[in-house]
């Protein structure tokens, strides 16, 4: 029998990237190298470094009004009790006795919050990893893409998602988070690629992907992780800000050659 291979666009009204598909494609997935994965890490890298610096700048900048909400007022009393010459503990326990609740829901609050916000520009970030990655044009807009109201709920029910398996994995002796942490690294990038998706799909491809390459993806996260946290200390600490986004480049490749890009696949046909 005759095989050939014929490429063409895939038709924009076909939906590749359904989720029967993508779990087919992450079951039959080939096998992948630590070291080619890394070096093509690497290599990506050295196109994105700058969105990345960009990212992690933004992403302080959006922290900022949250830590000066929460610690001006200790530091003004500290202040205050300062120039008296003695620090009277009274003020403090008055402080968090009268604003405990308040003070703990806000900061719940405000840390949710702020942790959607930095998920919705990593998920931007993807999306600039993979423009750059195919010779893309790109903006720096590209990162607030998923600012929109139609993606909210979405967000927020991941983020939900993420923070329930978190704890429930913490209250299981913390072992499971050692487990869960791969299958999480996924949640951005497979959201980011596949939006119209609904949580529950979100979640259920993200711990496929995630059981199907775990040992890899956990080994490249932890040296990624390390390599950037030492070459950024190396670079007089300041250079974590750019080094810091690398980790998130295995498993951007890792996706990518498991389930790959609607609009860059090609048509396989084969008689």
């Amino acid at each position: 029998m005759l095989k050939y291979l014929l490429l063409t666009k895939p038709n924009k009204n076909y939906k590749m990237n359904t989720v029967e598909n993508i779990l087919e494609r992450i079951s039959n997935a080939k096998q992948l190298d630590f070291g080619t994965i890394f070096s093509d890490s690497i290599e990506l890298f050295k196109k994105t470094w700058l969105q990345g610096f960009l990212l992690q700048i933004i992403t302080i900048l959006i922290m900022l009004p949250l830590i000066m909400v929460i610690y001006i007022p200790i530091f003004t009393m500290i202040l205050a009790q300062s120039e008296n010459g003695y620090m009277d503990p009274d003020p403090f326990s008055g402080f968090f006795e009268g604003m405990s609740i308040l003070y703990i829901l806000f900061i719940v609050v405000a840390i949710f919050a702020l942790t959607t916000l930095s998920f919705v520009l990593n998920a931007g970030f993807f999306r600039i990893m993979k423009k750059l990655d195919f010779n893309e044009t790109v903006a720096t807009a590209d990162l607030f893409y998923f600012f929109k109201a139609k993606y909210f709920n979405t967000t927020f029910l991941l983020m939900l998602a993420t923070i329930g398996i978190a704890i429930c994995a913490a209250l299981l002796c913390y072992l499971p988070i050692f487990y869960v942490m791969v299958p999480l690294s996924f949640f951005t990038l497979v959201f980011a690629f596949n939006p119209e998706m609904s949580v529950g799909d979100i979640v259920k491809v993200s711990f496929k992907l995630g059981n199907k390459k775990w040992l890899l993806a956990f080994g490249l996260i932890i040296v990624s992780s390390i390599l950037a946290q030492i070459v950024g200390m190396l670079m007089c600490f300041v250079g974590v800000l750019f080094t810091a986004p690398f980790v998130y480049h295995p498993t951007y490749i890792i996706y990518k050659e498991v389930i790959g890009f609607e609009e860059n696949s090609n048509t396989e046909i084969i008689e």
